[in-house]
């Protein structure tokens, strides 16, 4: 029985900042070392001037361990600073199509690694199957609709939120190691729906007071309104389900058997959470989807079929902090700290319903299997136990979040003891604009609805292209 007496909220855990000694990563405890290791010596052969001499050197590691960049330590950033600066002179942050080559029959012309993904189209469903032979995945994408949530009564909103619980629950018990992603695609809309409904069946008699109000109010509201997809991608792991896929067959073919007893139930639990799968996505369907995110103007009505062989941009350009793409610009940020109060479940609604800006918020959710998640809960009390004494032996204070984040990890451990599932999930918003500077004012608004959302995002940098393909396009890829 749900219990409507009390306002129903959520609260989500610190984000972990352990680290090897006194919550310092191994790497900057590291350039603490070799800085001592060289500050030393040279002040015990030279004194003051030895130091002097070489305070450049140790001065730099000092830096390097505590100045921070985009948020992170700068020995925390160099590693994707060097991988970026690697990329780029080897020509790897550039990509063209090249219509004279026709790529090879089932490959998707997306640049990076996903590349290496492969397609073929379910005869029994007509769903098109994403392959990624690297990661060993399956991925199908559906679209989903859904009444407006903040409308509903408390009572009816917690029913539903449980459902959705219980849904990602069921993914999780398999055992197939289904990881989902979901999509909000929020487009940017002059509105001309709503004041091309009014002109037709509209009453035009100006003498009545609703009449004028509703014309005064689409006049405001409907330039600043906002068209929005909801679209779900679930992807399945051969390794974790190779016995399911065993019983229903080797290779392949099996593979995609299993697939579809796992879409069979997704789809039974949405139903149970009052989510109505409208469709799964075939390979039109899926191809325009994909273009949309590479090129906003796509009409996918003017280029019937689409084709998932060319299916991607035309042209990319990966910068230090935003993706160039076709005739659009791209930032991806990462939501790196969500709500640490109690916030009701809509907690979103002024980050998803920001007019004006095309952005696309992806929540990915990974299922970790209960014993991997009882081994973490374990490290990571060991970690807490031993800094805490590493702190009492130095005559270091406690810090407050300290005991915030211990108490997270024994939330945790009574979740997994009462029967709960583990769930690994990560937060991206991906945001386009027209030219470089539209896309900076976007970001800047982004970043303000979610602190409104009780929300930190942070921007990516020297990974670009991978987060993108990661936040706007429906292949629920594994985010590190």
């Amino acid at each position: 029985m749900i219990d409507t007496t009390t306002p129903f909220t959520v609260r989500f855990a610190r984000l972990p900042r352990r680290g090897l000694l006194l919550g310092l990563s191994a790497s900057r405890v590291a350039c603490i070392a070799i800085a001592a290791l060289v500050l030393i010596p040279a002040m015990f052969v030279a004194s003051t001037l030895g130091a002097i001499a070489t305070a450049p050197i140790w001065g730099a590691l000092v830096a390097l361990a505590f100045v921070r960049r985009g948020g992170r330590p700068a020995i925390e950033a160099l590693p994707t600073a060097a991988h970026f600066g690697l990329r780029r002179a080897s020509g790897q942050t550039k990509w063209r199509a090249r219509p004279a080559k026709p790529r090879p029959a089932g490959t998707l012309a997306l640049p990076g690694d996903a590349a290496a993904m492969r397609f073929l189209v379910d005869e029994k469903s007509g769903t098109a199957v994403l392959h990624e032979p690297h990661a060993q995945s399956l991925t199908v994408a559906a679209v989903v609709s859904h009444p407006a949530y903040v409308l509903l009564a408390p009572e009816e909103q917690a029913r539903r939120v449980h459902g959705w619980g219980r849904a990602l629950a069921g993914l999780a018990h398999r055992g197939t190691g289904t990881r989902v992603q979901v999509l909000e695609i929020s487009l940017p809309d002059a509105g001309r729906g709503i004041t091309g409904w009014w002109d037709t069946h509209g009453v035009k008699s100006r003498d009545q007071w609703a009449v004028r109000e509703y014309e005064a109010l689409m006049k405001t509201a409907a330039p600043a309104a906002s068209t929005h997809r909801t679209l779900v991608a679930i992807s399945l792991d051969l390794r974790a389900a190779r016995t399911h896929i065993r019983q229903s067959g080797r290779g392949l073919a099996g593979a995609v058997a299993c697939l579809r007893q796992e879409m069979t139930s997704f789809e039974a639990s949405l139903r149970a959470a009052d989510l109505r799968l409208v469709s799964w996505l075939g390979e039109a369907d899926l191809a325009a989807t994909l273009r949309q995110a590479y090129e906003p103007g796509f009409d996918k009505e003017r280029f019937v079929p689409c084709r998932l062989e060319s299916a991607g941009p035309m042209a990319v350009d990966e910068e230090w902090d935003h993706l160039r793409h076709d005739n659009a610009h791209s930032a991806v940020l990462w939501i790196s700290e969500w709500p640490r109060i109690d916030a009701p479940p809509f907690f979103l609604h002024a980050l998803v319903f920001q007019p004006g800006i095309r952005k696309t918020i992806s929540i990915t959710a990974e299922p970790v299997p209960a014993d991997e998640a009882i081994r973490e809960i374990r490290k990571a009390k060991v970690e807490y136990a031993t800094e805490a004494a590493q702190k009492a032996r130095i005559g270091a204070l406690a810090d407050l979040s300290d005991s915030v984040e211990a108490s997270d990890v024994l939330d945790r451990e009574r979740a997994l003891i009462a029967g709960h599932a583990d769930i690994r999930f990560t937060g991206l918003i991906a945001v386009t604009a027209a030219t470089g500077a539209d896309l900076e004012a976007a970001v800047a608004e982004v970043s303000r609805a979610a602190i409104q959302s009780g929300c930190e995002t942070r921007r990516l940098y020297g990974q670009q292209a991978r987060a993108f393909v990661a936040a706007a396009l429906p292949l629920a890829r594994k985010v590190n």
